[in-house]
């Protein structure tokens, strides 16, 4: 589908959503977590579109900032490997207010925090607090593994929103 980054970026904005990488849709309207996940996403942070998609205080950079493509089999292909070290700690270092990164999916869980399972990260979300909080790619895939894991609304999703709600002042 050729290069379209897709990312904001603020030096004001004091929360960072790492995600993947855009899929299909993102990718064609180059508006970050335009699909259902970002719907998904957006009741788990208890926000509106338009707090969400306010640059100034919320600051959305994938792992991958490009539609990675199709894997074979389906799915979308993972974040090209080359691009988070190219481009992640720059656009980071350029936003000096940021308080909280929330890391949304393995390949920001695994590239912020190193090897481990998401389940076990995000069970224990505390311990990366205040800079960090980990979250499960809120894909359709997510439903079965909310329904195994009812802690993750009852105990997470509480706090996240107070996370948030402290991080954007």
């Amino acid at each position: 589908m050729g290069p379209r980054p897709v990312f904001r970026a603020s030096a004001t904005a004091t929360l960072l959503i790492v995600g993947q990488a855009p899929g299909t849709k993102v990718h064609v309207t180059g508006v970050p977590w335009n699909d259902p996940s970002g719907d998904r996403l957006r009741r788990w942070l208890g926000m509106e579109r338009d707090v969400f998609y306010d640059e100034a205080r919320i600051a959305i950079v994938p792992m991958g900032l490009c539609y990675p493509g199709r894997l074979p089999h389906g799915g979308d292909a993972p974040p090209r490997p080359e691009c988070a070290p190219l481009w992640r700690d720059r656009l980071v270092a350029a936003m000096p207010a940021i308080r909280l990164t929330l890391l949304v999916g393995m390949h920001a869980l695994t590239h912020t925090l190193g090897p481990g399972t998401m389940t076990e990260r995000v069970r224990a979300f505390r311990a990366y607090l205040p800079a960090y909080f980990p979250l499960p790619h809120p894909s359709w895939r997510t439903t079965a593994w909310e329904r195994r894991n009812p802690w993750f609304g009852a105990d997470v999703l509480p706090a996240l929103r107070q996370a948030v709600g402290d991080a954007l002042g």
